[in-house]
């Protein structure tokens, strides 16, 4: 047994595999446990390339922040399924670009807000605040981001790698599409998402990570992803590979590097 699962608050139940902290382990994280790093394993046997995969896609984030806070001029990000701090998280590269920027995390799991409020301080010039929340639950989540977003201005969301977490069943085109209605025109949605159509070993890694995990995923074709951008303007490349959204000069991707795809897209009314 882990020595820290006895310590942690009876709220957070370490028995069972969470979302956000097998991706803390596969990032190469310490905040996982015993279950975790058990279904994660399980997932890596079937896709030893998964490791670069995910970090492909926390450099998708630390991109796309600093497109949004730079050369399209957010000053508020609503990140929803924030995970387990790690490197470039969205505040800091928000406010390294614009200091006065504004994010609001989200997450569901009882340890990433723990962390989160903990490690994740703001700038002298900017905010960061933390919202215990459910993505299933747009409307309540709003309703607390208004606390610190001004909703009449533009607004980056933030959905990377937590959509594959809601079923077709759970409606997840219509959550994205509530959450876009209530922000103004101007604003940005950013969204990655685990593919089904790219590697044959995906399949069986979906299968082997819904065994063990208390959220189960649902990998979706590109054609599936790019309906969470429906009635937006896309930004080019347009709904890509995440490793090959805007990438830096330096960066160097291997031949397995696919995994998600990803996009940016503006509300223009």
């Amino acid at each position: 047994m882990d020595s820290r699962e006895g310590a942690m608050p009876a709220s957070i139940d370490t028995s069972v595999a969470h979302p956000a902290r097998v991706y803390d382990y596969w990032l190469g994280g310490k905040d996982n446990f015993t279950a975790d790093r058990e279904a994660a394993e399980r997932v890596l046997a079937v896709s030893p390339g998964l490791r670069f995969r995910v970090r492909a896609n926390r450099a998708f984030l630390a991109r796309a922040v600093r497109y949004l806070a730079g050369e399209a001029g957010i000053r508020q990000f609503l990140d929803i399924g924030t995970g387990i701090p790690s490197a470039s998280n969205t505040h800091e590269v928000a406010q390294a670009v614009a200091p006065d920027a504004r994010v609001v995390y989200v997450d569901n799991d009882p340890i990433v807000l723990v962390h989160a409020r903990a490690l994740l301080a703001s700038g002298p010039h900017g905010t960061t605040q933390y919202i215990d929340g459910d993505v299933r639950q747009p409307d309540a989540i709003l309703r607390e981001a208004a606390r610190t977003l001004d909703f009449s201005r533009p607004v980056a969301l933030m959905l990377l790698g937590i959509m594959h977490l809601i079923q077709d069943s759970e409606q997840p085109y219509r959550i994205t599409a509530r959450l876009m209605t209530a922000l103004p025109p101007g604003s940005y949605l950013a969204l990655s998402h685990p593919a089904s159509d790219i590697h044959p070993s995906q399949a069986e890694a979906q299968r082997r990570y819904n065994e063990r995990v208390s959220t189960p995923q649902t990998l979706r074709t590109r054609e599936e992803v790019s309906r969470f951008f429906d009635g937006l303007e896309l930004v080019p490349p347009g709904v890509v590979y995440v490793h090959a959204w805007r990438p830096d000069p330096a960066d160097q991707a291997p031949a397995d590097a696919r995994s998600a795809w990803g996009g940016v897209a503006r509300k223009t009314r």
